[in-house]
């Protein structure tokens, strides 16, 4: 793990020898001392020290809970999405100064936009929800044309299903090519849809129980991809050789449901999250064959954790007999929802960490070893953000339960800048986790406040407008529903 493959780790012992060698680092470079080769890889040593902090440079305030929001691979493009069945998209060509794009709209939406995935040309965005519908919209702000409905029950005249094949999307993304979209689904299945056809070519029935979680292995390359899912285990597919529903290996090493897989993109490292507290890592080469796999019953190693109204009895945790991961991350809490972990990327830390959403309202960032590398504390940097309103939260479902409106964060997906030391968490966030925010952390230094503008911690609505009505009391009441909660988050 010293070796390039995840970036060097050099061994720090304190935060002021930290801010020491970084000053000393800067020094060095703008003096252009030393080698080209010494030179560059001081900068790369000075990207990694570069952790994102607590303190929110912005707090983008939604009407509704935010699920998911990811910066486009080259960080031109950030999309997140919501609970109200939007998905708003920023440009953030200059990170530091991000501009509102345009919303699309989930139309019959289920409960909420389960998942999305942008084309590799960033030209169009595909999302879902609870159906086996898919919504495929340009991200032109100029074009305002309806999104396409991909049904990705339609397997073709040759291959008819029958009525009762209705089922929810969980997981979707693009292959690397930009033809084919692969969703995991509540049917237990792993689907693939060829756009050009508007069908899907492909269904396998492939796990017990919801898969989750899929993606490519390769970001080149159409051929690997994984899934996760509720039966505990992590499958690895071979687009080649799919056509028989056989997979090509399985990873061992949950002993709860999985909530998310992400690939390193080199077709050979996989990231999972787990129902059991734990995010894992795992090598292509460590996989267990078919043959083996079907010896081994994922059940008999599992509780059946119901995470959504349960806390997690870590005296129950049992290893599992067959657990073929390399290294294995705790510390963050998966509950209530289906949170999201990711690696670093290449670009700003050199693939150096991994990183997690948590139902304690905190972004976890681990070395490769395992330990942890930082903390963003998103509820820390939001909390008493907005106003409150009895009200507002009176005429909302509460999925936490009845807690009086107690301000509550849960960070779902974080998303690293591929070439900003910026992170950005989409969270529930706000009294009763009604509401959802979007917060940028970056780099710092450890400072609090900076003198440039904007000021660190603004309160802006979903367009990146600022409004002063985000920033009053949040002590202050009202005995009935005030108009401007609805007409300020408004994208119409």
């Amino acid at each position: 793990m010293e070796t390039g493959t995840f970036g060097s780790n050099p061994r720090r012992e304190d935060t002021i020898k930290r801010k020491k060698r970084l000053a000393y680092d800067i020094m060095r470079r703008e003096l252009g001392i030393g080698s080209d080769g010494r030179q560059k890889n001081a900068t790369r040593l000075l990207k990694q020290d570069m952790i994102p902090e607590s303190v929110a440079d912005t707090i983008i305030h939604y009407n509704a809970r935010c699920y998911s929001g990811q910066f486009s691979d080259d960080g031109n493009f950030f999309f997140s999405c919501a609970q109200d069945f939007k998905v708003r998209m920023y440009d953030t060509s200059n990170p530091y100064d991000w501009k509102y794009y345009k919303t699309v709209r989930y139309h019959g939406g289920q409960w909420t936009i389960t998942d999305a995935s942008l084309s590799p040309d960033n030209r169009f965005l595909a999302y879902s929800s609870i159906r086996s519908i898919v919504s495929l919209a340009p991200t032109d702000p100029e074009d305002d044309s309806e999104p396409h409905m991909l049904d990705f029950n339609n397997m073709g005249t040759s291959n008819p299903r029958g009525f009762h094949s209705h089922f929810g999307i969980w997981s979707i993304r693009f292959s690397g090519d930009g033809r084919e979209i692969v969703a995991g689904t509540g049917d237990s299945s792993v689907y693939v849809y060829d756009i050009e056809r508007r069908q899907s070519v492909l269904r396998i029935p492939g796990h017990q129980d919801d898969v989750n979680a899929v993606c490519f292995g390769d970001s080149q390359s159409p051929h690997i991809l994984y899934s996760g899912s509720d039966d505990t285990t992590l499958k690895v597919w071979d687009r080649r050789s799919m056509g028989d529903g056989r997979e090509a290996g399985v990873f061992f090493g949950h002993t709860e449901g999985l909530t998310y897989v992400d690939s390193k993109g080199d077709g050979r490292y996989v990231l999972s999250n787990g129902k059991d507290q734990t995010a894992k890592l795992w090598d292509l080469r460590k996989m267990v064959s078919k043959e083996k796999a079907d010896t081994i019953d994922p059940y008999r190693y599992t509780t059946r954790f119901e995470y959504r109204s349960n806390g997690y009895d870590y005296d129950d945790f049992r290893p599992h007999p067959h657990d073929c991961s390399l290294v294995t991350f705790r510390g963050h809490k998966v509950l209530k929802t289906l949170i999201r972990c990711h690696f670093s990327p290449p670009g700003s830390t050199d693939s150096r960490y991994v990183y997690s959403g948590s139902y304690d309202g905190s972004v976890y960032i681990w070395n490769m070893d395992a330990t942890l590398a930082g903390k963003v504390n998103v509820l820390k940097a939001t909390k008493n953000s907005r106003p409150r309103d009895p009200d507002l939260l009176a005429g909302t479902y509460d999925y936490w339960g009845r807690n009086e409106g107690k301000w509550m964060t849960c960070v779902r997906d974080a998303s690293w800048h591929p070439n900003a030391p910026m992170i950005a968490a989409t969270s529930w966030n706000g009294w009763g986790t009604t509401q959802g925010t979007c917060t940028v952390h970056t780099w710092n230094d450890g400072v609090e406040d900076d003198e440039a503008e904007p000021k660190v911690g603004r309160r802006v609505n979903a367009q990146l407008q600022h409004d002063e009505r985000l920033y009053k009391s949040h002590e202050g009441r009202s005995r009935r529903h005030p108009v401007w909660y609805d007409d300020m988050m408004d994208d119409d």
